[in-house]
């Protein structure tokens, strides 16, 4: 039986996908735990005996920086759950599945983004 007549993907293959996935959350976790704390350090970096503009100009990336990994945060918050739901699609056994066409999505693309949806044929079709 090809890819393209199954229905869903074997439970040894949803199995390795449920591994690779747990792995990607591990990363990904570890990573927003460093993205927070570096927009959650307080620590002053002895800037107090600069002249005023500096301080000013220091304070104000120091704020820009803040803004950008407070969004790069919430981008791998998004990331993480994203992962999350798809280790409930293999739980329900639909993971891999393209909630357009219904057919299987291909394995070398669940590889590269193992939370997708979509396979590239539906993909394609949002252009």
């Amino acid at each position: 039986m090809t890819e393209t007549e199954r229905t869903r993907y074997s439970d040894a293959e949803l199995e390795e996908f449920r591994a690779l996935l747990n792995d990607k959350i591990k990363k990904a976790t570890e990573q927003l735990e460093l993205i927070q704390s570096s927009y959650k350090n307080d620590s002053n970096n002895g800037t107090d005996d600069t002249s005023p503009t500096f301080k000013a100009f220091d304070e104000g990336s120091e704020v820009m920086s803040k803004e950008a990994n407070s969004q790069l945060a919430i981008r791998q918050e998004k990331f993480i759950r994203d992962l999350k739901n798809a280790l409930v699609r293999i739980e329900n056994k639909t993971y891999g599945v393209c909630r357009v066409t219904g057919k299987l999505i291909n394995k070398e693309r669940l590889k590269l983004v193992p939370h997708a949806t979509l396979s590239i044929e539906a993909k394609n079709m949002q252009k």
